[in-house]
């Protein structure tokens, strides 16, 4: 990774996202006009995605490789903690597939005029997650009820696409949040709601660019049973 000593740092972790990697980057680079560096997480990718990063020639774009499949969680924890390390003042994370326009960010940082971090929310619009099909839509927005009923909330709390300002906020805090998988977005916002402000934007949410997701029902098992957890740690 290069030290820039810039103020914004964009985290962006990948697994199989080859035909994504240049759309993502060029999509940056129309929105972002502020000076940023990107670092790209990857867990060992086998589809070319390594070497696609291998082949990008900018001093301000950085990529680590991993050397296996850790989670989603944690390579979020491993980029915001590289994010400290080297004292960026905010730390922007996004995903890889095309979800997550950039065309939001610069909306997200006014907010942290007011907001110690500034998460998306997928339920304010209507049809929002009109592109998903249908059973993905329900089990995301039967989670997201649930969420905000046990922890009397009205936050997206599963979203990864977020502004932390680092000048606010402490990295252990966010280090509360012990999931290395999906869980881990939920765990952390409901941990920092408790001591920091969060603000969100609606935000529309379209299919992936390419590829598969990769959450299985596993992850959708195992994120219902943390946020049970939670609630009886929090109680």
């Amino acid at each position: 990774m290069k030290l820039n000593f810039r103020k914004f740092i964009i985290i962006i972790p990948t697994y199989n996202e080859k035909k994504n990697v240049y759309l993502i980057l060029k999509k940056i680079k129309r929105y972002i006009k502020f000076k940023h560096d990107i670092l790209f997480v990857d867990d060992n990718s086998n589809d070319g995605t390594i070497e696609v990063l291998k082949k990008i020639k900018s001093k301000h774009i950085s990529y680590i490789i991993r050397p296996k499949k850790m989670g989603i969680g944690s390579a979020h924890k491993f980029g915001i903690k590289k994010g400290y390390k080297f004292k960026y003042k905010f730390i922007i994370t996004m995903d890889c597939d095309g979800t997550h326009n950039p065309k939001y960010i610069n909306y997200m940082i006014k907010k942290l005029d007011n907001f110690d971090i500034v998460i998306t929310n997928r339920f304010i619009k209507k049809d929002s997650l009109k592109d998903w099909n249908i059973f993905r839509r329900l089990i995301t927005f039967i989670r997201h009820v649930f969420v905000c009923l046990i922890f009397d909330t009205n936050l997206d709390s599963s979203g990864a696409f977020r502004v932390y300002n680092c000048q606010k906020i402490k990295l252990i805090d966010i280090l509360k949040a012990k999931s290395d998988g999906y869980s881990f977005f939920t765990e952390s916002t409901i941990t920092l709601n408790k001591k920091y402000k969060i603000g969100q934007i609606p935000i529309l949410l379209p299919k992936r660019y390419s590829g598969r997701s990769k959450m299985r029902l596993t992850d959708l098992i195992v994120g219902f049973l943390n946020i049970f957890f939670l609630f009886f740690k929090k109680n």
